[in-house]
């Protein structure tokens, strides 16, 4: 049988807006108001997970869904840049940020490498396929990409060319390990067979790492 996993970004919060490795962070005021409106335009699911960070968890509440904090589903660690602005990262370290966006291997600051963090979400992604039914998670835009590439069979190296915009949702269906993949959808033209899309944004407009 089918399982369809609908991964639904979260809205802005203040981290993305200062182009910040995110701390935990709330929402902006837009991000909580954007949530609300869409509350209410999602389908029924079967089993609802959500990334424990802050903006997640709010985006969550505010699109009036119950669902318990998902450990597995965080956002990459990034060690001693979390908190800290990408300009202040790439001033104080430009040649570990130069290897961070093209080796997906690099940990360099001391948190997860890319690489290991897309062998997180493919093991919970198998998990979630292996029960039919609908999922639905808010999720980190990291986690959105690690997915769409894990569904895709596309190695870790593409990883920042998939842009993810706030508050949009990618589908996956599929069954035995074969995913067929929609993406950036509105909440309200999910599961509708819609493919209404929000404007795309540059990923570094959406650092989510932990």
């Amino acid at each position: 049988m089918t399982t369809r996993v609908m991964l639904i970004s979260p809205a802005a919060g203040e981290a993305q807006r200062e182009v910040r490795f995110d701390d935990d962070g709330p929402l902006t005021a837009a991000g909580a108001r954007r949530s609300r409106a869409a509350a209410g335009a999602l389908p029924a699911a079967d089993r609802i997970a959500v990334s424990p960070s802050v903006r997640c968890r709010r985006t969550a509440e505010e699109l009036g869904l119950v669902a318990a904090p998902a450990p597995e589903l965080a956002g990459c660690a990034m060690g001693r840049w979390r908190g800290r602005t990408l300009a202040e990262v790439a001033a104080a370290e430009p040649e570990a940020v130069s290897a961070w966006l093209t080796d997906p291997g690099f940990a360099g600051h001391g948190g997860e490498s890319l690489r290991g963090f897309c062998g997180r979400i493919e093991g919970w992604l198998a998990r979630a396929g292996a029960e039919p039914g609908r999922v639905l998670a808010v999720v980190e835009p990291d986690v959105v990409r690690a997915a769409a590439l894990s569904a895709l069979r596309v190695p870790a190296d593409a990883f920042w060319r998939l842009d993810v915009p706030p508050l949009t949702v990618t589908e996956l269906s599929g069954r035995g390990g074969r995913w067929n993949l929609g993406l950036g959808r509105t909440p309200g033209a999910a599961g509708a067979g819609g493919n209404s899309q929000t404007p795309t944004s540059t990923h570094k407009d959406d650092i989510s790492a932990e």
